[in-house]
């Protein structure tokens, strides 16, 4: 594989990158007027989304939107230390240095004997520096075995893909290549933050994602039930006492009490994947919403109506995968009808399902937009090894994107931005991490009545190994609508627009062939 150039030469290109800032209030001047709410369009989404079986009515204030990494962090922190009853939290990893939130969680367990915490992360990813440093699991282990397993419940999944000769050979940090979880799921008593952001200090500081805080019960309490199902398709950290080694402190059990027997064991698949093909089928399909019963004469009280989608391919039989999120996005994007119905998609790894890219290209849309991270946000950028290439990987991808824009005949009306705040490796630089998807209708002058947020970077890899959740946000509070609009407004300042000229003579843009080759083979993957 080509190897990146020089930090020099690198050095030396970024003087030399766009300077060009595309500001949303010139180009998108219509959202950013006194919001007239479009009844129509909502009621049409509405419709859109009918086949979904759970939905949740949100009251106005019910939604709050945080913009910056220490705002969550902050948030975080604060809900710990209020949390009564229960704090459950789903993400890739816990940083292997975040001992500050360790004991945020310590002080709040040990001040309130009733609370009960759950952790749910990827069983890969969260052992990785097992045994020779701190790891997400010998982090929680010190809790399990200060609080026992009745009041701290840590579960680490593991997808199916590892077992057989998977599990004997791929070595560390590449067998995460088979399959991760990759929720971001946030929850303390009856409020909830679905977010992109995983628990490690670069989201706490200086990687922007995307945060929102739910204050509504029933919506927690689904994403609780969500949390406990697939934590019983998991296995469990059991604290050990090590003399030897402080990072070798637990071990993964697999309860006997789980919803189906361990994937890893010869001859078990076949069985575990016909379990939670049931058990999620079931989850995803039948209304679990039971907490609210709205009657058509009390909607105009909820002017927000919030629908979770997920994709579980890895836990569904092949070919017959029941996951939500990605038939509901295509159908969104599918049903934009009118050219004054714009939308802006962004992903910090951009390596768009086809199905996706193909349906935004044929958006009918006027004034549209992609937000991408630029090479210099990218949290590859400089690593070690082959994760080194990433970056130009995604630049690759961004001028095949480019070139079906020409293909398509829409460089006028779909733009591709670069997200870009410093160096990442510099002092003062950021990462890009948001992903998402917001719609607006400029006929109605409105400001976004469209959201999705969650974890899901709509990528071939994340509907195809990973497991993922998001919610559709559709709502007439016009209030909420400026909230998501400032969030918007707040990406967008780090913003350039990207042109097919640019990849063309900008030699920061230049990717030699054995990243397009390996790019080619690895598409799945990235």
């Amino acid at each position: 594989m080509s190897s990146v150039r020089s930090l020099k030469n690198i050095s030396q290109a970024i003087a030399k990158t766009c300077s060009r800032h595309y500001s949303l209030q010139s180009s998108m001047s219509t959202t950013t007027t006194t919001t007239t709410t479009s009844y129509s369009q909502f009621d049409s989404f509405k419709e859109t989304l009918s086949p979904l079986k759970t939905k949740f009515y949100l009251r106005k204030d019910e939604i709050e939107i945080m913009q910056l990494p220490s705002e969550f962090y902050l948030t975080l922190k604060q809900k710990i230390t209020n949390a009564q009853n229960r704090i459950f939290f789903a993400s890739l990893y816990l940083g292997k240095s975040e001992q500050e939130l360790i004991n945020c969680i310590d002080k709040a367990m040990e001040s309130k004997p009733n609370l009960k915490v759950y952790f749910l992360l990827d069983g890969l990813r969260g052992t990785r520096e097992t045994p020779h440093n701190n790891s997400s699991a010998s982090l929680l282990a010190n809790l399990v075995h200060k609080y026992g397993e009745d009041r701290i419940n840590c579960r680490l999944y593991r997808t199916p893909a590892f077992h057989g000769w998977k599990k004997r050979l791929i070595p560390k940090r590449f067998n995460e290549g088979l399959g991760l979880q990759h929720m971001k799921i946030y929850g303390f008593d009856n409020e909830l933050i679905l977010s992109g952001a995983n628990l490690s200090n670069d989201y706490f500081t200086n990687r922007q994602d995307r945060y929102y805080l739910f204050k509504c019960p029933p919506l927690t309490n689904y994403y609780f039930k969500l949390h406990q199902l697939i934590g019983s398709l998991s296995f469990k950290i059991e604290a050990v006492k090590n003399n030897i080694n402080p990072f070798a402190n637990y071990k993964l059990i697999w309860p006997k009490d789980n919803l189906s027997v361990n994937p890893t064991h010869l001859g078990n698949k076949h069985k575990f994947i016909s379990d939670s093909s049931s058990a999620l089928d079931k989850f995803l399909h039948t209304n679990q919403n039971m907490d609210q019963n709205v009657t058509i004469d009390q909607e105009k009280n909820y002017p927000t109506l919030v629908f979770p989608i997920s994709q579980f391919t890895p836990l569904f039989k092949r070919f017959q995968d029941r996951s939500t999120e990605k038939p509901s996005v295509l159908s969104i994007i599918s049903n934009i009808h009118h050219k004054t119905l714009n939308w802006i998609f962004t992903a910090g790894y951009f390596n768009m399902l086809p199905s996706i890219k193909h349906q935004l290209l044929k958006t009918v849309s006027e004034n549209s937009r992609i937000i991408t991270a630029s090479q210099y946000a990218n949290g590859f950028f400089e690593s070690k090894g082959v994760s080194s290439n990433l970056p130009k990987a995604y630049i690759h991808l961004s001028h095949k994107f480019m070139k079906s824009l020409i293909l398509y005949n829409r460089t006028d009306q779909i733009h591709l931005l670069e997200w870009q705040k410093g160096i990442v490796t510099k002092p003062g630089g950021w990462s890009y991490h948001a992903k998402g998807f917001w719609l607006f209708d400029d006929t109605k002058k409105i400001k976004p009545f469209l959201t999705i947020i969650g974890s899901s970077n709509y990528t071939k890899r994340a509907y195809s190994l990973d497991l993922e959740s998001n919610v559709i946000i559709l709502t007439k509070d016009e209030n909420l609508q400026k909230g998501i609009n400032s969030e918007v407004e707040h990406l967008i300042q780090d913003c350039h627009e990207v042109t097919i000229e640019d990849f063309k003579h900008d030699e920061d843009k230049h990717v030699g062939l054995g990243v397009k080759i390996a790019t080619k083979l690895l598409s799945k993957r990235l």
